[in-house]
């Protein structure tokens, strides 16, 4: 694994990890909340690396990227930031892999960059809006019912919070070593920073009918945080032409709870490019 660090928007250093073949299409994951690259390590650490570049990036206020105040609201420093890794690592037409949170940046990426410099784009388990009751509307009341633990600065209340996340995300029973590896990643993003991301508000319905790229939408059937009413309303927004691909008995985190699966589907997403 290759560590860099990259000036994003406003100034800030991010956090990118690289593996893989340098020579292949490059793939830049990013994580969803309170998470970081490791996240997507059942990608980094597979068969894929023989073939693609594989780039993951620990968006800002986590992991190991700074955790600023302020700038979390600015839709054009999000796009920054993955335009930074894009030209810094010199990433040719990447596709662009976003879990949960993620494709709101992808789409940030793509309403102030445009999509010529990409090859396409997969969300799994996303959401393209926040701040409305339609954006709420496609989150489940167990998820819902978290948040308000998310902003409490006391210790026991963020982490119990924190917990029941991991528990809802990850369908696949987790080693205790993976499950306090999650927790620390998580409880380490500041309260601070989940509001500031939860509290956007923003709604791509002008954006998605632009987009010509191809799409890959991936959603588990049995997703307990997004549910599977989001796919209907991406494609309402205007991603008519996206493939989508509903994983049976897969929770929020098909990559993760089967990583195998998932990695073929998104090797035969690239070959189509």
């Amino acid at each position: 694994m290759e560590n860099h660090k990259i000036t994003g928007g406003g100034g800030i250093q991010l956090h990118v990890v690289e593996t893989g073949n340098s020579k292949g299409r490059p793939i830049m994951f990013l994580h969803g909340l309170s998470q970081c690259w490791l996240t997507w390590s059942r990608q980094m650490n597979s068969d894929l690396a023989a073939d693609f570049r594989l780039v993951a990036m620990d968006i800002r206020g986590h992991g190991l990227s700074d955790r600023p105040r302020e700038g979390y609201a600015d839709s054009r420093l999000w796009a920054d930031d993955v335009n930074a890794a894009i030209q810094a690592l010199r990433l040719d037409h990447p596709i662009l892999c976003g879990w949960s949170y993620g494709p709101l940046i992808i789409l940030d990426y793509i309403r102030h960059y445009g999509e010529d410099g990409i090859g396409g784009i997969n969300f799994v388990g996303g959401i393209t809006k926040l701040g409305s009751d339609e954006a709420i509307s496609v989150l489940t009341p167990e998820f819902l019912s978290l948040v308000p633990g998310f902003f409490a600065t006391g210790a026991e209340e963020s982490v119990h919070s924190l917990e029941s996340l991991i528990r809802l995300c990850f369908a696949q029973e987790l080693s205790a070593e993976d499950r306090y590896l999650m927790l620390g990643y998580g409880v380490s993003v500041p309260p601070y920073v989940r509001q500031a991301l939860l509290s956007r508000s923003l709604d791509n319905d002008d954006l998605l009918p632009r987009i010509r790229k191809p799409v890959l939408i991936m959603q588990g059937a049995e997703d307990p945080v997004v549910k599977l009413s989001a796919v209907d309303q991406h494609k309402a927004g205007g991603l008519t032409h996206a493939q989508i691909q509903i994983v049976p008995s897969m929770g929020h985190a098909p990559f993760w709870d089967d990583a195998a699966a998932f990695n073929q589907r998104l090797r035969a997403f690239s070959a189509s490019l």
